[in-house]
């Protein structure tokens, strides 16, 4: 094996330029064997790294060679070959990080800045999409998104938070932190739904309600705990999905639902880990344990029975392929809204009640 090792060299690829000494590139096979040989290293006592570090530190470092390796020029069959296995490699740590992911690792999955958001589920699960604004007292709230839309052809609500990605917009969206404002026009939205006897889809993606001085000033409080109320009572179907983080009220003013999904890397908590941290312990750096302690994760969430079913996301998390994550999630909506449907009015406002008093009741003994 070690026979077939080469390198690129200053002479370059056949027809193509010399490289320069920084720029000197090794093959995809001797790449993998000096990986393999660091982690080994790693095992042995002469590195300090976690597991889980080392891994995410050799997806990376692979992830560069197989940048730099596609960009040379005149690629031959060897070169390309290379490239292969090193893809290869790339989707087996994938699966073993995916397999491994404990509670903190999952936190930073959820807060992934390119994991899907509410609009980017619109756009490929919906049709006819028509956003609808303002909470008719005091203004809009860009950071809470509500629209009537068609789902497989049966008109729908939706409702859900909208974070952003770059600087300008996550001004805009308030970095997903409603106002009451907001949680007002998702009332509205849903009350709207309700008049016409079209089902309800929530979106879940929020660090919390906002908490700033003008929101407190315009009832956050109340605007929330109005939401709790009236959604209890709402006599159409609703299906809530918490995609990302599921940040305290500001998540449970649009979660009173008839089924709570979550996808497989999305937490759902009354606080942040940090925000633990720093009450328990007075040392937000324990984020790792307080994450660990307060069972934010799906599986986690689904055992105490507070949530009702998980969606498996595309191996890596659904940050890495949007369109797999919204087909499995299509499944999801469409088996639990069928099986929703069957079932009367009358019997689905008494269930969800009973569930979110028991769960409310539970959650009380058990702490």
């Amino acid at each position: 094996m070690r026979a077939s090792i080469h390198k690129i060299t200053k002479a370059g690829t056949k027809g193509a330029p010399p490289l320069a000494d920084d720029a000197l590139v090794m093959t995809g096979v001797e790449f993998l064997l000096s990986m393999v040989e660091s982690r080994w290293a790693g095992r042995n006592g002469d590195g300090k790294m976690d597991p889980g570090d080392r891994t995410r530190q050799e997806l990376e470092k692979i992830e560069q060679q197989i940048t730099r390796l596609q960009e040379l020029a005149g690629q031959d069959e060897n070169t390309r070959r290379e490239i292969q296995q090193l893809h290869d490699r790339v989707e087996a740590l994938r699966q073993e990080m995916s397999s491994h992911l404990d509670a903190w690792e999952k936190t930073e999955l959820a807060r992934h800045p390119q994991r899907p958001y509410a609009l980017d589920y619109i756009e490929r699960l919906f049709t006819d999409w028509s956003e609808i604004h303002g909470d008719r007292a005091f203004g809009d709230d860009p950071a809470l998104i509500c629209g009537m839309a068609r789902y497989h052809g049966e008109e729908v609500m939706v409702v859900g938070h909208q974070k952003a990605r770059d600087t300008k917009q996550k001004v805009y969206r308030n970095f997903g932190m409603p106002n009451p404002e907001g949680y007002r026009k998702a009332l509205r939205a849903m009350k709207i739904a309700e008049k016409f006897g079209r089902a309800i889809f929530t979106f879940v993606d929020t660090p919390g309600a906002y908490p700033g001085l003008g929101a407190e000033e315009r009832g956050q409080a109340e605007a929330i705990a109005r939401n709790l109320r009236e959604m209890v009572r709402l006599r159409v179907p609703i299906v809530t999905t918490i995609t990302g983080e599921g940040g305290s009220g500001g998540a449970l003013a649009i979660a009173v639902a008839d089924r709570v999904l979550m996808m497989e890397n999305s937490i759902y908590a009354v606080i942040s880990p940090e925000g633990c941290a720093s009450i328990m312990w007075r040392d937000p750096t324990k984020k790792e344990l307080a994450a660990q302690a307060m069972r934010i994760t799906a599986a986690d969430l689904k055992e105490l029975g507070c949530i009702d079913a998980i969606v498996p996301e595309p191996e890596g998390g659904a940050h890495l392929d949007h369109e797999s994550a919204a087909s499995l999630l299509d499944s999801a909506l469409q088996n639990h809204l069928s099986e929703l449907k069957q079932s009367t009015i009358q019997d689905l406002v008494a269930s969800r009640y009973n569930k979110f008093r028991n769960m409310a009741l539970f959650l009380r003994v058990d702490a």
